[in-house]
């Protein structure tokens, strides 16, 4: 399909979670970039999770297909995906069952582990457990909330007293939290494209982990495009990677974030269905080692979804 006969692309961006911010960077980021292509793209925000309001919103800007740059709740978990199939509107990115799955880190980790994948080991606590439920799991721990992203809500913990902070903030941003094994390696992530990987991306930031301002703030990490890791640990990356793509049911793209131990092993720590399509986020880059300007990668997104509604 050519991109004049892509129609009215609407961009949808904002959102009611914690990652609002991030979406509205992505957003722009990708409206810019369709509107330089030629393509007829508008910017549709959305406030709340109300299906009500969405179908009326939508219905108002009569858009022939949905470019998903909404993060965290409503914008992964298959909410906003739900809506747009219920209108029969062509859309970005996987669909609802596999969008609740992966922004599930629960749901996911017990598919990978029952698939062989090498996941930490974990347990899971609601407010009305604590840190007694966690015996067993040797400090350090990573603490975080079991529906966020961008790494809102997430600590890392080396004594009691810091767990009990980590928990505490962790509920902040959901009513489940994962208490996991810290894993020491190299983080990496893998950048899923059509269904075939692209090159791998090593993560060196200069704060003590990945955190939301390593993230998001120039300057405070390296990338290293592609990472240098033995042939033989980035093809187990690469296939790990892959799997748990496919095994969640993704489409069109995702990033998968993976910790490589001293042994080469890769351990997946999640899947992201919606990954950051700022100025600093890592699926462009790497799409960019491979290749694919930013633009031909948001057409590349839009062509793909024609295509899962075309089935």
């Amino acid at each position: 399909m050519g991109i004049r006969n892509f129609g009215k692309i609407g961009v949808l961006m904002g959102g009611p979670s914690s990652e609002n911010k991030i979406s509205l960077k992505s957003g722009r980021a990708v409206l810019s970039a369709l509107k330089e292509s030629g393509i007829r793209a508008i910017p549709v925000l959305i406030k709340g999770e109300g299906e009500r309001e969405n179908i009326a919103l939508l219905r108002s800007k009569n858009i022939d297909c949905a470019f998903i740059a909404l993060h965290g709740r409503f914008g992964e978990d298959g909410g906003i995906q739900r809506i747009l199939s219920k209108l029969n509107i062509p859309y970005t990115g996987s669909g609802v069952g596999a969008s609740k799955l992966a922004m599930d880190k629960v749901a996911s980790r017990n598919i990978f582990k029952l698939r062989g994948l090498n996941v930490p080991d974990f347990k899971v606590i609601n407010k009305r457990g604590g840190i007694h439920n966690i015996r067993g799991l040797k400090l350090p721990l990573v603490v975080k909330p079991a529906l966020t992203g961008s790494s809102i809500g997430i600590s890392i913990a080396d004594s009691r007293k810091s767990i009990s902070d980590a928990i505490k903030l962790a509920f902040e941003f959901d009513r489940r939290v994962i208490v996991e094994e810290y894993i020491k390696g190299r983080e990496l992530t893998v950048g899923i494209l059509d269904d075939k990987p692209l090159p791998i991306i090593e993560i060196i930031p200069k704060r003590n982990f990945f955190d939301y301002q390593a993230k998001y703030r120039r300057g405070l990490t390296d990338y290293i495009v592609p990472a240098k890791v033995a042939p033989g640990a980035g093809i187990k990356a690469k296939k790990a990677a892959l799997s748990a793509h496919k095994l969640l049911g993704c489409f069109g793209c995702s990033r998968v974030d993976i910790i490589l131990d001293a042994k080469d092993r890769p351990f997946i720590l999640e899947v992201n269905t919606i990954p950051g399509l700022t100025s600093t986020s890592l699926l462009p880059k790497a799409a960019k080692k491979a290749g694919i300007s930013f633009n031909n990668l948001c057409i590349r997104l839009i062509r793909l979804a024609y295509e899962k509604a075309q089935g």
